[in-house]
């Protein structure tokens, strides 16, 4: 165990913070930490916003399902796969990469990398005493976070990074057990196994709502999901992908 091991281990999300921005070097040093991540081939396919405009923030936080957190908070981030710089590098070095550049492959690669980044930064902010929160509501409407942030073609804003100061920290959500996750050789599909994995876990959510609601909450995780999954939502992302030029 190291300090490293112990802020990722500590991981909760923040959604309520104090009325403290971000400091420049804060800012800029979250942000080198993402760039260090690793990077499919040297690629980088991948840019980062920062929005420091309240009336942006207001606007994404609608979009977002009215969520306070996107507009009151230290610093907002917003992570986006970026394949438009390598149409402007096909243009410096007299190169046809249209075809690569719409490609499923390169899609995935800005996709990974654009993950890849916005975790170093997550864990970089944490380090720092921060606290953080994903908000993959800007997918509700991309056409309007688009819109607001002024991105080129073959540029998708995937996710915001709120970061800042806790004014209140949540506890720690159980994640699923280790054995259910990891898989030696292969992928284990012994269906009863499976399925006693996950209502074992089921009783750990259950329990875990339980004591932090008293009572009023004791749902399982697989309800949860099963509830998300067949709820029709964002079903629009597909045409986007293909309108604004990021795969074929």
């Amino acid at each position: 165990m190291n300090e490293t091991i112990e802020t990722i281990l500590k991981h909760r999300s923040v959604r309520q913070f104090q009325d403290k921005k971000l400091t420049r070097e804060q800012i800029e040093t979250i942000i080198r930490c993402a760039q260090a991540a690793s990077t499919s081939s040297f690629v980088q396919a991948y840019s980062i916003i920062g929005v420091t405009d309240q009336s942006k923030k207001q606007q994404l936080a609608q979009v977002a399902g009215n969520q306070k957190y996107v507009a009151d908070n230290g610093h907002l981030f917003v992570f986006c796969a970026d394949l438009h710089r390598y149409d402007i590098i096909s243009k410096m070095e007299n190169v046809n990469m249209e075809e690569s550049i719409a490609s499923t492959e390169k899609f995935m690669v800005a996709l990974i990398d654009t993950a890849l980044a916005a975790q170093n930064a997550a864990i970089a902010a944490e380090s720092l005493g921060l606290g953080i929160c994903y908000i993959g509501g800007l997918r509700n409407n991309l056409e309007k976070v688009c819109e607001i942030l002024q991105t080129p073609k073959r540029v998708i804003p995937l996710f915001g990074l709120v970061v800042g100061y806790p004014e209140k920290i949540n506890e720690q959500k159980p994640r699923l057990p280790l054995n259910h996750i990891y898989h030696e050789n292969a992928y284990q599909q012994n269906e009863e196994a499976y399925i006693t994995q996950l209502n074992e876990y089921n009783k750990t959510i259950r329990d875990y709502y339980n004591k932090r609601t008293n009572g009023k909450r004791k749902d399982s995780w697989t309800g949860q999901v099963s509830a998300t999954f067949a709820m029709k939502k964002r079903m629009y992302m597909h045409d986007f992908i293909k309108e604004h030029h990021l795969n074929k």
